[in-house]
């Protein structure tokens, strides 16, 4: 794409947010009820775009892409009227008489930056928001998975106006050519290398910033945990998709009483779900391309291993793999694994748990602790610094529309999600309205004589 063309449709996003359209409630739900239809329609192209780009079973796709932005449109549909009034708050003495409240102010013309592992929730969550928020946005998708960006291509060009909502193909040139265009607001997903590079490029307009990256999650397992659902709950959140899901356990932490236990379950649970040979198994993904396959290959030490270890780089193909009696200077320890590798370390006490997670770079992006025990969990969930997490789950808090998703540090900064996600494509204008029947002189000049009313007011 044209430099000129990537002006031109900013330009015109810009225009039609000045026509105040995207102010109106109607506008916007109608907006989303357009991309609710178009969901529906291009479903079975999804589908089969995503099984062509990674491998993705029919049902990870519904659970986790196509059929959560259905539920999250749906939610946020119903609820839109609500987050759009006005939020009364409490006025000071100094004020009075007044009234205080927050309006939510769109942004303006957005860019949205998706990746590769979710193309379609991870654009177009996001985009949800964006739209509910009253703004307009630019969307670029990733060009690692260039089938599913075909399908979302032709949904957003089949279903909305471009001057509300435009997708923007390309690699990096295009995406460096779009960012060096002045937004209101960029949201970023993918990883902290290229998120410096976003931020950077923002800095020069100072363009705020939403940035979902990832970071190495830890998986604490304690003696007391329940095993069997936590081996469960742990093979499901690492392995769907192949592993690559910024908030995949990129390790486990077990504690050394049921460590051996723990492996030996670990080893016949990825056998249930993935059979001897899980090349074959219709339930399991690929990696995105061959450069990953390698990447994630040269992560794995043969002599490490419990089950897996196999690759394929011509079929994008990684096995399921688990490794243990792994340390802090194995190479699988130095970076994000984004694939289906586990490491698994031990640990006898928390004061060696905060040691590992403190010497790895950046705040986790997500925290998993299986314990029965309450004191276990608030200690391990209130010592550790992440973006978020769940207690004897893993990835789950993800699906909740509840709760804000995002990091903390290196790992990410802002949150979205249901009305997170509408805040965070807002600006929270505050107002005070003050009545004219009566002006007290307090706070005018001559101060002769106030300032001990106004120390009484004030503390």
């Amino acid at each position: 794409m044209h430099p000129e063309q990537i002006v031109t449709i900013v330009e015109k996003q810009r225009q039609f947010f000045r026509t105040g359209l995207t102010r109106q409630y109607q506008t916007r739900i109608g907006c989303l009820e357009k991309l609710q239809a178009g969901l529906v329609k291009y479903e079975a192209e999804l589908h089969a775009a995503l099984k062509e780009d990674l491998g993705r079973p029919e049902f990870e796709t519904f659970a986790g892409e196509t059929g959560l932005c259905r539920h999250e449109l749906a939610e946020t549909m119903k609820r839109l009227g609500t987050w759009m009034k006005p939020r009364r708050e409490r006025t000071s003495m100094l004020v009075q008489p007044g009234t205080s409240w927050i309006e939510y102010a769109p942004l303006g013309v957005n860019l949205i930056i998706g990746p590769y592992n979710f193309p379609v929730m991870l654009t177009l969550s996001p985009l949800i928001a964006a739209i509910a928020a009253g703004n307009t946005a630019v969307v670029k998708t990733s060009e690692m998975t260039p089938v599913s960006s075909a399908v979302i291509q032709n949904l957003i060009g089949d279903f909305l106006n471009p001057a509300y909502v435009a997708w923007v193909p390309g690699a990096v040139e295009e995406t460096t050519l779009l960012l060096a265009q002045q937004f209101d607001h960029i949201f970023f997903t993918g990883s902290p290398r290229v998120g410096a590079i976003v931020m950077n490029a923002a800095a020069r307009h100072l363009t705020p910033v939403t940035l979902e990256l990832g970071g190495k999650s830890p998986c604490i397992v304690h003696h007391d945990a329940n095993l069997d659902v936590a081996v469960r709950r742990i093979c499901a959140g690492k392995f769907v998709n192949a592993g690559q899901i910024c908030v995949a356990p990129d390790y486990v932490l077990v504690h050394e009483q049921v460590k051996q236990v723990f492996l030996e379950k670990l080893q016949q649970r990825i056998r249930q779900c993935y059979g001897e040979d899980p090349s074959q198994s219709p339930d399991y993904g690929r990696i995105v391309n061959a450069s990953h396959v390698r990447r994630i290959a040269a992560l794995i030490d043969p002599d490490k291993l419990v089950i897996g270890g196999q690759f394929d780089v011509d079929r994008r193909y990684v096995a399921p793999t688990v490794l243990k009696d792994v340390t802090l200077e194995d190479k699988v320890m130095s970076e994000e694994i984004f694939g289906p590798v586990l490491p698994v370390l031990a640990y006898r006490t928390f004061d060696q748990i905060y040691r590992i997670i403190e010497q790895l770079p950046a705040h986790p992006l997500a925290l998993y602790v299986f314990s029965e025990s309450r004191k276990v969990q608030q200690e391990l969930t209130g010592s550790l610094q992440f973006g978020g997490g769940c207690i004897n789950n893993c990835v789950m808090h993800v699906i909740n529309t509840n709760l804000p998703f995002g990091g903390v540090g290196q790992s990410g900064m802002g949150a979205y999600h249901g009305f997170h996600g509408f805040e965070r494509f807002s600006h929270r204008k505050s107002m005070l309205k003050s009545a004219t029947w009566l002006d007290l002189p307090l706070l005018y000049a001559p101060y002769r004589d106030k300032l001990k009313l106004l120390r009484r007011i004030l503390t």
